[in-house]
């Protein structure tokens, strides 16, 4: 459909209402066209890709060390040029492809305890800061939680000038340029990025996910539709961060049909590359 087809539903939409069988099948054809559009957008120029092997998660750590490291200063920088700690050994990473340029644009990790011994970060570096009793992450069985941690966005792919503002590296969305209209203006990479998470989480069949994040963050996520349950107080851990905690159902019930289908074709995309 052409910008101009769409000017004319909208036009029409006005005029009929939304309120009959014909205001209705309108409103639910611009639904499914922006759900289209949205996924369609991100796969033309983005891929998913599971680091399985020595190769990739060399690039994971790289990435890592660059945003992590030498720019924002969390970590010490090393002569390796690796950013990795305890947790990635019981890890799952993905990578985000940048078709054009066949480039990494970001990575993320989500952190899956198995033996007695393993922990979440949260559980082992801000467990006293969860105050929600019900969703301690100690309350469920190992195979079941993770922690979504380590998203990072390298600076060469945050050169957009929407993109120059403090926590672009980490995944915040501006609120100032963000539009559900201007998709150009959207921040795909990082959105991307949380969407493999909730994917790698969703095929493993985990059901508590927790992720330490400033609550800018968390209300960022909040406009397409992420909601994260707060779960504790801000506390202080790299700046001001407090526990957030999701599941399925807190995902899935609040993302717009053009994001819920963009999720669902990452997941699909996961799925392939897991098998």
């Amino acid at each position: 459909m052409t910008k101009r087809q769409g000017n004319i539903l909208e036009r029409v939409s006005r005029i009929v209402g939304k309120n009959n069988k014909l205001g209705k099948l309108i409103a639910g054809y611009g639904k499914l066209r922006e759900a289209n559009y949205i996924s369609s957008h991100f796969s033309t120029y983005l891929e998913p890709m599971l680091a399985t092997d020595d190769e990739l998660r060399k690039q994971v750590y790289q990435i890592r060390h660059k945003v992590y490291c030498e720019e924002l200063g969390f970590e010490p920088v090393n002569e390796l040029g690796i950013e990795k700690d305890e947790f990635d050994d019981f890890s799952q990473h993905c990578l985000i492809h940048h078709l054009n340029s066949d480039k990494f644009a970001g990575t993320v990790r989500i952190v899956r305890p198995q033996q007695e011994t393993e922990q979440l970060p949260i559980q082992k570096y801000c467990l006293s800061s969860i105050s929600h009793k019900e969703l301690n992450p100690f309350l469920f069985d190992r195979k079941d939680i993770c922690e979504v941690s380590r998203l990072a966005v390298p600076l060469h792919f945050r050169r957009r000038q929407m993109d120059k503002f403090a926590g672009a590296a980490t995944g915040v969305i501006n609120q100032q340029t963000y539009s559900e209209t201007e998709l150009r203006c959207f921040p795909f990479i990082a959105v991307g990025l949380y969407f493999a998470a909730a994917a790698m989480a969703l095929e493993s069949g985990i059901k508590h996910a927790y992720v330490m994040m400033e609550p800018r963050l968390a209300r960022s996520m909040s406009f397409v539709g992420i909601r994260f349950e707060q779960i504790g107080p801000v506390v202080e851990y790299h700046g001001k961060r407090a526990p957030y905690y999701i599941n399925q159902e807190l995902l899935s019930k609040n993302l717009t049909p053009g994001f819920a289908k963009m999720l669902s074709d990452i997941r699909t995309k996961v799925n392939t590359l897991s098998q």
